[in-house]
Formats: C-alpha cells, structure tokens, sequence
C-alpha cells in the first residue's frame, strides 16, 4: 500500500528550488518566507547558508499544520568574497571578472521541519566550480544572450552558463541551481516520505 501523502512546503520563491523539485514528482506548494538574509558577523559562509536554511523553514513554519517544510539556501564566493545575486549587468560583469581563471565554492544547505513533531535536519552539500579565463569580450556576449541577474555567481551552469566552466566538483550537482536534490532525497525518506516506494 502506498504511504501516504504528507503536506510538502518549499520555503522558497525561487523559480530554480521550485522546478528541482518538481523532478521528484512530489505534490508540493510554494510559499515566500519572510527572513532577514543578512549574514552575521564572523560568520563562514557555510554557516551561513545552514542558518538561513532552517532561518526560511522556520519563518515558514507558523503556517502550516502537520507539514514538512524544505528550506533552502546557497552562498556563492571566490578568493574570500561572497558573490550575492548581482541584480545588474554591471555587477555580474563584476563577479564574472573577479571568477576568471578561479575556483569559486558554492555552499548550499537544505533542510526538513517537521511542524508536526517540531524535529528538523539538515545537510550542506558543496560544490567547486573552476572557471575558465573569460576575456571581457566573452563576458559581455555571455551576459547579453542569458542574464543571469539573478543567480549568485553570475552564471547558469545549467544553461549557457556551463560554457564558462572548466570544472566543477560535487557530491550533487543539482546543489549548484540550488536545492541538493540528493541531500534532500536522504532527508525526505527519513522523515518516513520516500520519493520511491514499494509496496
């Protein structure tokens, strides 16, 4: 018999989180959690990524009754500096030119609350990405074709994005978009919702 059907909830507003998770074919509904992103001082951008995760779920949380609550977030950096959603072609030129010919990390921590029971977990999965050495020319012609205003690092590796890559290391490669769909896949089926069941 199959089990049955918690109440899913993705703490998030973005497109990229929503449209991972559609992949897992788990009915599920978006909500806009209200969390101040600023990081604290002192604070490693690993640590950062997980406080906010659970930060969104929480927020979330309130709600909804007897609902498992994803909450996600990724922090971008390269060389010390955090490469935040650059929301302009100024800025992505920015970060592009400071990621040229360097390893940028992108930490992405997802978490499972439990609204019923109060339990949470979470994992932190991240990813190394190598860029090759990008001239401005192919910058500016990167920029103009996707826009990637608003991803963290200023590149869709999914996308075009990927052209600018050399190499990229990870335990899941869905952690770069944003949701650690692996990560979230162990979450799910500890908290007794298996993407795949048998009987």
């Amino acid at each position: 018999m199959p089990l049955p059907q918690r109440n899913l909830v993705l703490a998030s507003s973005s497109l990229y989180r929503r449209r991972l998770l559609e992949r897992l074919g788990l009915a599920f509904e978006c909500t806009r959690p209200e969390a101040d992103e600023t990081p604290l001082p002192g604070e490693s951008f690993e640590r950062t990524a997980s406080r906010l995760a659970e930060l969104k779920a929480r927020a979330a949380a309130p709600h909804f009754r007897d609902a498992l609550i994803i909450g996600s977030d990724q922090v971008a950096s390269c060389a010390g500096v955090r490469m935040d959603k650059p929301g302009s072609h100024e800025n992505a030129a920015r970060q592009l030119r400071h990621m040229s010919g360097r390893s940028a990390r992108f930490d992405t921590a997802v978490c499972l609350l439990d609204t019923a029971t109060g339990r949470l977990a979470s994992k932190n999965v991240s990813c190394e990405v190598v860029f090759r050495v990008l001239s401005s020319a192919l910058i500016e012609q990167y920029l103009a074709r996707e826009q990637p205003y608003d991803c963290a690092g200023s590149a869709k590796s999914e996308g075009l994005g990927i052209a600018l890559i050399a190499a990229m290391r990870t335990d899941d490669p869905t952690s770069l978009i944003g949701l650690p769909l692996i990560a979230l896949t162990d979450l799910l089926a500890e908290f007794g919702l298996p993407v795949l069941a048998v009987d």
